[in-house]
């Protein structure tokens, strides 16, 4: 599009500009708006008139501007490659739109003219909105919108990096939900599924900003504590107990559980790769002593 657009006269070409379906732009070499459409004019929330003899990089998020020079300094050295790159302008009221530009350089057709560049840039927020969307589903959980075993693993190697770098202590939380099986049993799947979603939001309730809490799959939940002790990531299994000690009351109906917790600990300063299996397993299996601690509690006559 971008070799027809240049080679229509003029009227055919400003034809063109008015009924193309994405934004175009001609610039000069250096990106100053020589014309642009009424598409992109639109979608910057600024008329056509006060567009032209603008540069175009006043008009990119300061984010993208560095890569945006680049590409037009790229162009100029190999002006026969059309180049094509997303980015994100600016619109009038301040907000960022994201943008996939392709760009051709042009020479003149005579030997007054002046090389200029022809832009066709394509409003791609819908398929940014989507990548985000299909990027959030394959690393949250669907029933309760938890980070899933994926995230966690990033989360959990996030905090150990920095506990290498800054000498700070992580700890991992894995809990195990007591009674589960039995109200799937006695009140069917969709009574268990509610009861998974209402011990998310009491797991949420509890945590704090640094906090990432994940469900890994079944009734089996874990927290990343970065930053964090041994005594404060006990403190804070101390409220996640508080906060499921009161039933459930769900469609109509009362489901009690109870909750076995393990805590697995890396002191900071330890290279990740090292100990990220060990913290996971020391939580898997303290969590697994807690519950069966718990289990002889309840079966111990009374």
């Amino acid at each position: 599009m971008i070799e027809v657009v240049d080679e229509l006269p003029s009227a055919d070409r400003a034809s063109v500009f008015a009924h193309a379906p994405t934004g175009v732009a001609l610039t000069t070499p250096d990106g100053v708006l020589i014309d642009v459409n009424g598409v992109l004019a639109e979608l910057l929330g600024v008329p056509e008139d006060e567009l032209r003899g603008r540069s175009l990089f006043d008009l990119t998020h300061p984010g993208d501007l560095t890569t945006a020079r680049t590409a037009c300094a790229e162009l100029r050295v190999h002006p026969e490659t059309a180049m094509r790159q997303e980015c994100r302008l600016v619109r009038a009221d301040g907000t960022p739109v994201p943008v996939q530009i392709a760009t051709s350089w042009v020479e003149p057709a005579g030997s007054d003219g002046e090389p200029h560049l022809v832009m066709i840039i394509e409003d791609i927020s819908e398929r940014k909105a989507l990548e985000a969307q299909l990027v959030h589903r394959s690393l949250h959980d669907p029933l309760t919108g938890l980070p899933n075993r994926s995230l966690f693993q990033d989360r959990l190697w996030h905090a150990l990096e920095r506990g290498q770098r800054d000498g700070t202590p992580t700890c991992v939380l894995i809990m195990d939900l007591d009674g589960f099986k039995a109200i799937n049993d006695e009140l069917g799947h969709p009574m268990g599924d509610l009861v998974l979603i209402a011990f998310a939001d009491r797991l949420r309730s509890v945590l704090r900003a640094s906090d990432t809490a994940a469900r890994l799959g079944g009734d089996e939940f874990s927290i990343v504590c970065e930053n964090t002790d041994r005594p404060d990531a006990e403190v804070l299994a101390g409220r996640l107990r508080a906060a499921v000690t009161a039933p459930l009351e769900l469609d109509g109906q009362e489901a009690s559980i109870g909750i076995s917790i393990g805590i697995g600990s890396a002191p900071g300063g330890e290279v990740p790769a090292e100990v990220h299996e060990r913290v996971i397993r020391s939580a898997d299996d303290a969590m697994y002593a807690d519950k069966a601690r718990r289990r002889r509690a309840r079966s111990r006559p009374r």
